[in-house]
């Protein structure tokens, strides 16, 4: 394959109804601020390759970070990156998330209006501080509290200017209803990959289609560990072979053959990474190839 994407030719996708357009493909941060993290000097490079590529959304979360004393560490990196990068970032769209909490590096729901309103207004400082939190992502809803109960102070930081777009992550077709019902929903980040089909099945990426919500799909390699054995897989290592790309970019484009509204993010840590990500734009699967994907997981 000789063609190569850059920031001339990225493709691009509307974010949900909102006018506003992204790179087709996505930058995770999550693996820059977990444990084994890579020192900033790697990452803010990985950042910036990013952007040079012509990736313009960045996926990102309050509780991208070690443990709660390090709270926001990605949203810090991610803006250092920004700040400090030469190029244009005017169309850049970071999308954060609340709503985790990291005790002890633990993951744990916490959707009280209280935690929700305070952390708003740190990822807003973290990110700069200067304009309104690009998409900030209710995480995962609480069931000690009401949909309704959580989001109020999220539309309340919508009508101050604290949040610029909404969306939610970890919801049912149902729960997104009750979302919208409280605040305009541009996006959905649900767990979705080869292992993890749900999405297909539960309605929800039919119901992102029918709305023109933008489909966000975390960990599309199935976790550390399937992440590690995709080579193990005749299906998508056979595929890999066959169009000389990586078995990463076989599952990327089977995601994206899926739907109109998905917009991978795949993590990144090393620069190779991000770039062979980007790559999986310009692979095609038939309809073929796609089923024997689905076969094979």
């Amino acid at each position: 394959m000789g063609q190569k994407i850059t920031a001339r030719n990225m493709e691009t996708k509307q974010l949900g109804k909102s006018g506003i357009f992204v790179s087709a493909i996505g930058l995770g941060g999550m693996p820059m601020s977990i444990y084994n993290r890579p020192p900033e000097s790697q990452s803010i490079p990985v950042i910036h390759r990013a952007l040079d590529l012509g990736i313009t959304f960045i996926d990102t979360a309050d509780s991208y970070c070690k443990d709660e004393s390090d709270k926001h560490h990605n949203e810090q990196l991610i803006n250092k990156a920004l700040t400090s990068y030469k190029g244009d970032i005017s169309q850049v769209i970071v999308a954060t998330k609340g709503g985790l909490m990291r005790p002890n590096g633990s993951w744990t729901r916490n959707g009280s209006p209280e935690n929700l309103r305070q952390t708003i207004r740190v990822s807003f400082e973290a990110l700069g501080g200067a304009k309104p939190i690009d998409v900030w992502q209710y995480h995962s809803p609480d069931t000690n509290y009401t949909i309704e109960e959580s989001l109020t102070p999220v539309k309340e930081a919508v009508e101050t200017g604290l949040i610029r777009f909404v969306g939610v992550s970890n919801f049912s077709v149902e729960q997104i209803k009750q979302a919208r019902d409280v605040v305009d929903i541009v996006s959905v980040q649900n767990q979705y990959s080869p292992w993890e089909r749900q999405p297909e099945n539960d309605g929800v990426l039919k119901y992102c289609e029918q709305e023109g919500l933008t489909f966000l799909p975390w960990s599309p390699f199935g976790g550390i560990r399937r992440h590690q054995n995709l080579q193990d897989i005749p299906a998508i290592a056979q595929l890999a072979k066959e169009k000389g790309v990586s078995v990463y970019n076989i599952v990327l484009a089977w995601l994206r053959s899926k739907s109109p509204s998905i917009l991978p993010i795949p993590g990144a840590s090393k620069i190779s990474s991000i770039e062979d990500s980007v790559h999986a734009l310009i692979v095609t699967l038939s309809d073929e190839e796609v089923q024997k994907i689905d076969r094979a997981t």
